[in-house]
C-alpha cells in the first residue's frame, strides 16, 4: 500500500453539512453553512465557528437550530455558507428558506430543511460553540415506519479535499450486531 500526506488537516469522512438558524435581535431568521460539527454527548452538539452574524445572534438569544442540508437544497445550504449575514442580511430569504418557530427553544426551524436539532446554547468559547439538543424533529415526509429515512431525508456529505457536497449511499451493515460475527 502506498500512502500519499496531506499535511494536518481538518479531513473526516463522511462529513456532514449542518445549516445553523438562529433569530437576531429583531426576530429576523439568519443561517449559515458549517460542516465541523459533531454530536459529543447524548444531548448535546459541538461545532466550530468564526465569528459570523450566527454568532452574534446566539449571544442574543443562547438559542439554535441545526438541520441538516438535503440533496434537494444544495444551493441555498451552499449559498448560506458562502454569503455574510452582516453583509446581506436577507440572505435566508434570498436563499428561498422559510422559518417556523421551533416550539422548544428561541430560534427559527428552516422548512425546506425536513430534520433539525433544536438547540440551547450551553457555551461558545474560543470559537466552539456547545449546544444542549432539546429536541429532534424530523417532517413526516422523510419518515418510515416513525423513524427518519436517510433515503427520504437525503442528508449530504461535505468533501474538503475536492470542494464537493456528497449524497449518501446505501447500507453497507448493521450497527450493534455486525460485529458479533467476529466474537
Amino acid at each position: 500500500m502506498s500512502r500519499k500526506n496531506f499535511g494536518a488537516k481538518p479531513v473526516m469522512y463522511p462529513q456532514p453539512v449542518l445549516i445553523i438558524a438562529t433569530y437576531d435581535e429583531n426576530g429576523v431568521p439568519n443561517a449559515m453553512n458549517a460542516a465541523w460539527g459533531i454530536t459529543t454527548d447524548y444531548k448535546e452538539i459541538t461545532i466550530s465557528l468564526g465569528e459570523h452574524k450566527t454568532t452574534d445572534n446566539l449571544a442574543v438569544r443562547k438559542a439554535f437550530t441545526v438541520s441538516m442540508a438535503t440533496e434537494d437544497q444544495v444551493i441555498p445550504c451552499d449559498y448560506v455558507g458562502i454569503e455574510s449575514g452582516r453583509k446581506e442580511p436577507g440572505k435566508f430569504a434570498k436563499a428561498g428558506f422559510h422559518a417556523t418557530k421551533s416550539e422548544f427553544v428561541d430560534a427559527p426551524l428552516i422548512d425546506e430543511l425536513p430534520m433539525a436539532l433544536e438547540c440551547r446554547v450551553k457555551s461558545f468559547e474560543d470559537g466552539i460553540l456547545v449546544g444542549e439538543i432539546v429536541n429532534v424533529s424530523a417532517d413526516e415526509s422523510v419518515l418510515t415506519d416513525g423513524k427518519v429515512d436517510p433515503k427520504k431525508l437525503k442528508p449530504i456529505t461535505f468533501d474538503p479535499i475536492n470542494n464537493t457536497y456528497i449524497g449518501l449511499g446505501e447500507v453497507v451493515g448493521e450497527a450493534f450486531k455486525d460485529g458479533n460475527k467476529i466474537k
